[in-house]
């Protein structure tokens, strides 16, 4: 058995929530020797380039969740032309929504329906669209922007688990993304319907949206929210952020031919997906 393997295999009997919740709260600590200690070690142990910030100083934020979503400066990532990445990270898979389905890793697929929390009609408007997963590591910047401008229609919490979602994860844990714990963002746009999915994992203490705050955790079911204003959002401007780790997955509902046909490459929020 392969050590990926092994490592997605003993993740089923662990208490996901439990186990975030706690780091979530030690996340939130403002003693200055902790949050001092965990910010330090953290920037030592991924190698985190604090020139980006707007504050560089490490022992400046109140917690170690401030640091951790923390603002960039203004000019460090340039919001290109076209359909742009949402977040740095890994754009681990894309391409197009056939039968439904969306790929989460080689010779693994899942259902949009699935994914946008049992909507069978929201599922049907994204068939033979696209779609494209960004993966965010410890080491990245951890707020999520607009990928194009947009009016939010709908938010939908769905329930789950918490499986990490690194790339072991993804290759044996079937059916992941439409596993873990979620929130949907239904957006219109120029271009069609588009949906935002920020996928919660492993010792993610909380999602975050600018016009909701903390959304997650909620109770265990199903929840939609729908909003009496419309709340547009420009491209590039932020909608959300992970309270560590995590993944976002992006649907449209018209198909999309995406710049680099490379997997796994590295991307920075802003920057172009498609060709202009």
């Amino acid at each position: 058995m392969s050590l990926s393997r092994l490592f997605a295999l003993i993740q089923y009997p662990i208490p996901h929530h439990l186990l975030s919740r706690l780091v979530g709260r030690l996340a939130e600590c403002r003693q200055p020797w902790l949050k001092n200690l965990l910010t330090r070690a953290f920037i030592k142990r991924f190698k985190v380039d604090m020139s980006e910030a707007l504050e560089p100083d490490p022992t400046a934020y109140v917690n170690f969740n401030d640091f951790f979503t923390r603002e960039l400066k203004a000019d460090a990532r340039p919001i290109s032309e076209g359909l742009v990445s949402p977040a740095d990270g890994t754009l681990s898979e894309f391409g197009a929504i056939e039968a439904g389905q969306l790929i989460q890793a080689k010779g693994h697929h899942f259902s949009a329906m699935a994914l946008l929390g049992g909507d069978a009609e929201a599922a049907k408007r994204f068939q033979g669209g696209s779609f494209a997963t960004v993966y965010l590591s410890p080491r990245d910047y951890h707020r999520v922007h607009m990928p194009l401008t947009g009016t939010l229609t709908e938010m939908i919490y769905v329930p789950g688990r918490l499986f990490s979602v690194n790339a072991a994860t993804t290759r044996h844990v079937p059916n992941l993304f439409a596993r873990n714990e979620r929130l949907v963002c239904h957006f219109d746009t120029e271009h069609g319907p588009m949906a935002l999915v920020l996928v919660g994992a492993m010792i993610v203490a909380a999602i975050e949206t600018v016009w909701a705050g903390q959304v997650t955790p909620l109770s265990g079911e199903v929840q939609r929210i729908r909003f009496d204003q419309p709340i547009r959002l420009e491209k590039g401007e932020e909608m959300g952020r992970f309270k560590l780790g995590s993944t976002v997955v992006m649907a449209f509902a018209q198909p999309v031919e995406f710049s680099n046909s490379e997997h796994h490459r590295k991307v920075q929020m802003g920057e172009g997906l498609v060709r202009v």
